[in-house]
């Protein structure tokens, strides 16, 4: 599929717009060396995470870096950086696949990301040729390891509050840093961190890359941590630490927007990250219920057990189906980058950092699908879940972090909000025309088949009248509390809650229709694509209501809610059927093979 024929949305545009099936990217595309990558990271999990996992998760942070520098000895670091530096410039559909994979491997999972992503990437896409050269070359192979340092004391979500000073030595050669950072993951062992502070009196961050044996480096004891056990957390103090004026990345002040986009690359990554975390629970619960007995039967016979796996399958299947979609579109948007005249580096970050309402989707859908999911699969396990000696107990713990990492949930559902009605208020695409025209003519609001209607049709029915509903919000709640509306945090998150719904919804609907146009037929995957499009509805429904009761009067609120009920009525589904079918597939292949 190349760029050329293919119809690419910017950033939140899905609202006002569409995509046909044959635009969107598809896991059962892979190519043979894709393939191959996410093998090689499955069997180093295999043959050099899993045996040791009750070690690293000790802890034995030793153990831990020499399984990083592994992994780097055999390229898997290197997955993401350009040849010219060490790696092997994968596209970014292929670094999803391998964050994907490795996201299966807990604690390993999380001090690998965070040394690929946000403790490299800073340097290979704002640093210089000096600095990649010095630097990213060494991050590629593992020869060190990275950290990034943002989080501070009184510096959580709001990132740009930190304390942390850089002043320039009286010679220009230097600049002076103090202060402190923490929950800095691989904080124990990084040998290059990328710190943000305050140049001066500056009000916005810039970004340094500090080596850990500078003079004035100090660093605490690990934190004692619910999961990710085997993941370096700490504390890091700067007194007085002389950093080269060469290691400042970028330009003075570029810090705050180096700090989010590296996030929103984070937040996709995470995405992909939980998508492996969610398919080994899956196969845990599977062979478990396909081992158990009771009352003399194999637990995986039950139709509650049945009900519990499907909805395990459906949410991650439904998941990935947006991973990739908007993956593909990322590396179009990439190559858009380099057309314009960026160079690699930037093209890329840029191109991630453009479809931040996605990334906070996915990082938002992802991690709580992988709670819901693990926690259905502690619960299939009965009692053993609940015993160290089952993974679904690790699984467990390590899962919770991912609602709180790369900005929690919270923060997240309001930048799903608000980053798409920012957009369109900077004209990237027309939301309130539309929005405006639905909200004024609720009467002439059309909902039913207009004759003859094939199965995807009705589905794109569904979600388009879907998108009606959050655009009859987005114009209501807009209108009432105007430039309020920030502060109303409720009313934002039923906003968000409808437009990743229907994102998710739509990602799912385009993959099946795609499938079946590739395999000839998509039985199981219409069961799938049933039952979420199903209970989609409701959740749209709720959320639409709850967003229009909190500004409309009695009268408006009646016509209002009447529409929005009208918008999300969907055909009645067998769901029960539908999701023992899924289960079923599962329970006899005895594994994740959707």
């Amino acid at each position: 599929m190349t760029m050329e024929n293919r119809k690419v949305l910017k950033s939140g545009e899905f609202l006002v717009d569409t995509v046909e099936a044959s635009d969107v990217f598809i896991p059962e595309e892979f190519n043979d060396e894709q393939l191959m990558i996410a093998q090689t990271c499955q069997d180093f999990l295999d043959t050099e995470v899993y045996p040791n996992m009750d070690k690293i998760d000790a802890p034995d942070i030793q153990l831990m870096k020499e399984t990083l520098k592994k992994s780097g000895e055999l390229g898997l670091m290197g997955i993401a950086l350009p040849e010219e530096y060490g790696g092997f410039g994968q596209s970014f559909v292929t670094q999803m696949l391998a964050a994907e994979t490795i996201g299966a491997g807990y604690s390993f999972s999380v001090a690998f990301m965070a040394h690929c992503g946000i403790g490299t990437l800073p340097i290979a896409y704002y640093g210089n040729d000096a600095q990649r050269e010095k630097y990213v070359t060494k991050l590629a192979t593992g020869e060190l390891l990275g950290a990034y340092c943002l989080t501070e004391p009184g510096a959580g979500s709001d990132a740009n509050a930190g304390k942390t000073n850089a002043r320039l030595s009286e010679d220009g050669s230097h600049y002076i840093l103090n202060g402190q950072k923490m929950w800095i993951t691989n904080a124990g062992f990084a040998d290059v961190q990328t710190v943000f502070a305050k140049i001066g009196n500056d009000r916005i961050l810039s970004a340094f890359i500090v080596e850990k044996d500078m003079p004035g480096v100090v660093v605490a004891p690990d934190e004692k941590k619910m999961g990710i056990k085997g993941s370096s957390t700490a504390q890091i103090f700067y007194n007085d630490v002389k950093v080269p004026v060469e290691n400042l990345i970028g330009v003075p002040g570029e810090g705050f927007r180096i700090a989010l986009s590296i996030l929103h690359m984070g937040r996709i990554k995470l995405g992909a990250n939980v998508l492996g975390a969610s398919k080994k629970a899956i196969n845990d619960s599977v062979k478990y219920a396909n081992e158990r007995k009771q009352f003399c039967v194999l637990i995986s016979t039950f139709g509650a057990i049945k009900h519990k796996l499907a909805q395990q399958a459906i949410k991650t299947f439904a998941a990935e189906s947006a991973v990739y979609r908007v993956s593909k579109d990322i590396d179009d948007q990439i190559e858009i980058n380099k057309a314009a005249g960026l160079d690699k580096g930037r093209a890329t970050i840029e191109g991630i950092a453009h479809y931040a309402v996605e990334a906070a989707i996915l990082k938002v859908y992802g991690s709580e699908a992988l709670d819901f999911v693990i926690d259905e699969a502690v619960q299939i396990h009965g009692g053993m879940g609940y015993s160290a000696e089952m993974d679904v107990e690790r699984g467990y713990r390590d899962s919770r972090i991912n609602r709180i990492f790369e900005g929690t949930n919270e923060i997240n559902r309001l930048l799903i909000a608000d980053t798409a009605i920012k957009r369109a208020q900077k004209g990237e695409f027309d939301l309130f025309g539309p929005a405006a025209a639905f909200y004024n003519n609720l009467d002439s609001i059309k909902t039913g088949k207009a004759g003859d209607e094939g199965y995807y049709d009705e589905k794109r029915r569904y979600i388009a009248s879907f998108k009606k509903a959050i655009l009859i919000a987005i114009h209501g709640v807009t209108t009432y509390f105007d430039k309020k509306l920030v502060k109303e945090q409720e009313v934002m998150n039923n906003i968000s809650e409808m437009i990743m719904e229907t994102y998710v919804a739509e990602s799912l609907a385009l993959r099946v229709e795609k499938l079946e146009g590739l395999k000839g037929q998509a039985g199981i995957y219409r069961d799938m694509l049933d039952v979420y499009v199903y209970d989609a509805a409701d959740l749209v429904r709720k959320s639409a209501m709850d967003a229009v009761n909190s500004f409309a009067t009695p009268e408006e609120s009646e016509k209002l809610n009447a529409a929005i009920e009208k918008l999300t009525k969907v055909a009645g589904v067998n769901v029960k059927e539908a999701r023992r079918r899924i289960a079923d597939k599962l329970i006899e292949d005895n594994a994740y093979k959707f």
